[in-house]
């Protein structure tokens, strides 16, 4: 169902990855700090950035998942990445995810970011459901979530271990109804 696509917003373009991005995706995942309430830990390898970029090609190929690159329109840095993915069809939902490199926290980035994708994910894709699983002492992501019309949907206790730290979900939900009801 997710297919090659290439979004454009004010500042940003949001693209497939591409083998020459592994850098600047390293630098994204490798920051500590960028990845302080991500699933995993940070990368120490530049392979990792490769095998990453493989894998999103591979599941973008079986239509599984849509990863896409964050790039400054301007400059054609690559500076993130968001990724819709385990989509359901037959209840026509998936989740998503999305990190930023820390020296672009702040400037909107990630707004525009989701509305581009959210608008593709209740238009095109015409689905009814996007959920969001964020720790919930990750502030920014969970104020990012509200301010697009996400809605706090529960806590899941201790359902993460990453680096041996045991962390809770704050549940996310977006529906459809939701999207199209929110202030413009």
């Amino acid at each position: 169902m997710f297919e090659t696509t290439t979004f454009t917003t004010e500042r940003l373009r949001l693209r497939p990855l591409m083998a020459s991005d592994a850098a600047a995706l390293f630098e994204v995942f490798s920051d500590p700090e960028v990845v302080r309430y991500w699933s995993s830990a940070p990368w120490t390898e530049l392979k990792q950035a490769d095998e990453y970029i493989v894998s999103a090609a591979q599941a973008l190929a079986e239509g599984s998942m849509l990863r896409v690159g964050i790039e400054v329109a301007a400059t054609g840095q690559l500076i993130g990445q968001f990724a819709l993915y385990q989509l359901d069809p037959q209840n026509r939902r998936c989740d998503i995810g999305y990190a930023l490199g820390r020296s672009h926290w702040g400037k909107g980035y990630m707004a525009e970011v989701m509305n581009a994708m959210l608008g593709h994910v209740f238009g095109e894709l015409a689905l009814n459901r996007v959920e969001a699983d964020v720790d919930p002492r990750n502030s920014a992501s969970l104020r990012a979530l509200e301010r697009i019309g996400f809605v706090s949907e529960g806590l899941l206790r201790e359902r993460w271990i990453v680096a041996g730290e045991v962390c809770d979900t704050a549940f996310y939900g977006l529906l459809k109804s939701d999207w199209e009801a929110r202030p413009r």
